[in-house]
């Protein structure tokens, strides 16, 4: 089983996917007229500064929540331990690569996230659901994928985004603190279910106040790192660049070898074109999709761009890659190397709140495509079992598993590029609209300042 899986993930996420996942994130781009170079200021004030309540808004949860909850699912192990495996598959260049496959994702976020809103419904619970099924059966009149992409994607939360990210959570602390992982398992199960069983407003709740700490705990440790060895850092840069260009992939890889593992791990990152974030999108409070699109769209500049970035620099100025370490060990060993065992404490640290906030993040995911595919029918049920799931993983053998989600994770995106491809007009459409609303809206804002004045 193990094998043909093996052999399955890397037709899955082979030259096609890649070469699709980039391509439509580079023809969104033209389309848009490089809608993400010119509006990330904006769409950062709209993430991160109070929004003040609008007419029309509807939604379960703030833009803020919705960012959150979606940054809870991303930044999680690919952050630590696939930027280090990106980097000793494909060389430091692989870094460049993954800054590349961001900033066109970016562009792919951004579209997701506006049809995801668009096509929205209300549930029989009064709740939003949307997300690829949601525009794949009402935008472009295709059930059928809306069903496929589903099915991947209730099957795929219960390993990517649930028993891989325990059975590493319990890995760190055995390694680290000698903690059984049985115990690590109950512990981690029982936080998941208070979370998990409260529904999103609960999940938005606990991301809204938790992925904040978590990202800049980390994100302080490694720009410390930075800091104290600025020296090295013109270095790290140049190794990276030239290295992208020029074939030095650890153990003699090709340029092909760079480009590929930095794609398929910064995919792996920051999810853009998976379908996966615009299933939390779609809960958020708000009066245009345009406006909430933006706000997702910094997902992946905080996710690929900041968190891999710092991860990646470090990794290449410890310059451990060729040591035979690997994934978070790597990770672990760099940071260890300029800050000691504190170092080494903030990665296994990292590596549990990001773990755990995946979890969080993936239920909504898993949970919403499976009441899909049911009718809104036994949801509670699968909220159960993919809390139960969490301690299976924390004391299970993953190989397999983890080969199972990378497989259904592969098969998500293609339904969902699909989509975002025959529905471009629509995306470049709501843009259009909202963009005239932002300027009206920042004409309005100067004129009231003015006259304050």
């Amino acid at each position: 089983m193990y094998n043909f899986l093996n052999w399955a993930s890397g037709v899955v996420w082979g030259p096609v996917l890649l070469i699709l996942l980039v391509g439509t994130g580079v023809y969104l781009t033209l389309r848009l007229g490089f809608l993400q170079f010119k509006t990330l200021p904006y769409a950062l004030k709209l993430a991160f500064k109070p929004s003040k309540s609008r007419e029309n808004e509807k939604g379960d949860i703030s833009h803020y929540q919705a960012l959150t909850t979606a940054l809870a699912a991303t930044i999680g192990t690919g952050n630590i331990a696939g930027v280090a495996t990106a980097v000793v598959l494909g060389g430091p260049g692989a870094v460049f690569w993954m800054w590349i496959t961001a900033v066109f994702g970016m562009a792919t976020k951004y579209a997701e996230a506006i049809l995801a809103v668009k096509y929205r419904v209300t549930d029989k619970n009064g709740q939003m659901s949307g997300g690829p099924m949601y525009y794949l059966e009402r935008g472009l009149k295709a059930k059928w994928l809306g069903i496929c992409f589903a099915l991947f994607g209730a099957v795929a939360a219960f390993g990517i985004g649930n028993m891989v990210q325990s059975n590493s959570v319990s890995d760190v602390m055995e390694t680290t603190f000698n903690v059984p992982t049985w115990v690590t398992g109950i512990i981690l199960t029982f936080f998941a279910g208070l979370v998990l069983l409260g529904g999103i407003k609960s999940i938005g709740r606990v991301t809204a106040f938790f992925v904040p700490i978590m990202a800049v705990f980390y994100i302080i440790g490694g720009l410390i790192i930075i800091f104290l060895n600025l020296d090295q850092v013109p270095q790290a840069f140049g190794t990276i660049f030239t290295d992208a260009f020029t074939a030095n992939a650890v153990g003699g890889g090709l340029l092909g070898t760079a480009i590929r593992y930095g794609v398929a791990r910064g995919v792996f990152s920051n999810e853009a074109g998976l379908g996966s974030a615009p299933i939390a999108a779609a809960a958020a409070r708000t009066d245009y999709p345009g406006r909430q699109a933006l706000v997702s769209m910094t997902q992946v500049f905080i996710d690929t761009i900041i968190v891999c970035s710092i991860t990646g620099l470090t990794i290449v100025m410890a310059g451990q890659y060729g040591s035979g370490l690997d994934g978070a060990d790597l990770t672990s060993a760099s940071f260890g190397m300029f800050l000691g065992d504190i170092g080494a404490y903030i990665v296994t640290l990292g590596l549990i709140f990001f773990a755990f906030s995946t979890i969080v993040g993936w239920s909504y995911y898993g949970e919403k495509c499976f009441g899909y595919l049911t009718g809104g029918r036994g949801i509670g049920g699968y909220k159960i079992v993919f809390v139960l799931f969490v301690l299976v993983g924390a004391i299970a053998q993953l190989d397999t598993v983890w080969k199972f989600a990378d497989v259904m994770n592969g098969l998500m995106a293609f339904p969902n590029l699909i989509g975002l491809l025959l529905l471009s007009g629509v995306v470049a459409a709501e843009t259009n609209k909202f963009l005239k609303v932002a300027k009206q809206e920042k004409a309005e804002e100067k004129q009231a300042k003015y006259s304050e004045q």
